[in-house]
C-alpha cells in the first residue's frame, strides 16, 4: 500500500504530515521525492538520509523502517520510481512524498496540503487536488474527505483518518478475497459489501481491480 503526501507548494507542510503517519504505522517506509533538471538518483546511505532537519531524517526519526532519497527529473521518474518501489516492497507499506511521484505512482490513499485560496495552485498540483482523498487546507484548519465529508483538525486528525483508510481497505480486501471464486464476484455481493461496510461501491471496485478480482454481472453500471 502506498500513501502519497502532496502539496501546493513548497514548505507547505507535506513532511510534517508524513511524519504524523510514519509515527503510527509499523513496519513502513518512506520515500522523498526532488524533482531534478537532469541528473537522477536513488539516496539510501544511513550518513546522508539522517542529516538532523533533512526531510528524510525526519522520516527515520518517526520510524520509518527505511527511507530512500529519489532524486530525478519528471522524465526519469521512469527509469528511478519502480526501482525505489521495488527497494521496499518487502516493508508494509510506504509513505511517498512528492506531487510529480505521486502522478507516476497512482498511489492507494492521497493526502493533498494546500490553502482555502486555490487560485495559485499550478496545473499539476490541481490534478493531485481533484484526485486526493484528503484535502487539508492548512489556513483554516479543514479537512475535506473525497467522499465530502468535512471537518474541523489538523495534522494529528489526518494521520487518524488516514489510518482508518488503511484499515478499512484491508477489510475490504480480506472480505473480497473470501467472496471471490475463481477470481469473480458477482455484481450483487459487491454491492452487499459496500452497503454492510457503508461505503461507496466505486472504492469496493477499486480494490477489487487491484486484486485482479473481476466484478461479473454488473447491469447498473455500480462499478
Amino acid at each position: 500500500m502506498i500513501i502519497g503526501i502532496g502539496g501546493s507548494r513548497s514548505k507547505i507542510g507535506k513532511t510534517t504530515v508524513a511524519t504524523a503517519i510514519l509515527i503510527r504505522l509499523k513496519g513502513w517506509g518512506a520515500i522523498k521525492y526532488t524533482k531534478t533538471a537532469i541528473y537522477s538518483s536513488i539516496i539510501e546511505d544511513a550518513r546522508t538520509l539522517s542529516v538532523k532537519g533533512k526531510d528524510t531524517g525526519r522520516f527515520l526519526e518517526s520510524g520509518a523502517s527505511a527511507v530512500l532519497w529519489v532524486q530525478s527529473p519528471g522524465s526519469g521518474l521512469s527509469e528511478v520510481m519502480p526501482v525505489a518501489l521495488d527497494r521496499l516492497s518487502d516493508l508494509e507499506g510506504i509513505v511517498l512524498e512528492g506531487n510529480s511521484a505521486i502522478e507516476f505512482v497512482d498511489p492507494d490513499i492521497i493526502v493533498f496540503i494546500t490553502e482555502k485560496d486555490i487560485s495559485r495552485i499550478k496545473e499539476s498540483g490541481r490534478r493531485i487536488l481533484h484526485r486526493a482523498d484528503i484535502v487539508y487546507y492548512r489556513d483554516r484548519g479543514e479537512i475535506e474527505l473525497k467522499d465530502g465529508q468535512s471537518m474541523k483538525g489538523g495534522i494529528e486528525e489526518i494521520a487518524s483518518t488516514v489510518c482508518d483508510m488503511i484499515g478499512e481497505r484491508k477489510k475490504i480486501k480480506a472480505v473480497l478475497i473470501e467472496r471471490a471464486e475463481n477470481g469473480r464476484i458477482p455484481c450483487s455481493v459487491a454491492r452487499g459489501i459496500a452497503k454492510h461496510m457503508k461505503i461507496p461501491y466505486k472504492r469496493v471496485g477499486k480494490i477489487a481491480d487491484e486484486l485482479g478480482i473481476k466484478i461479473t454481472s454488473c447491469e447498473l453500471g455500480c462499478f
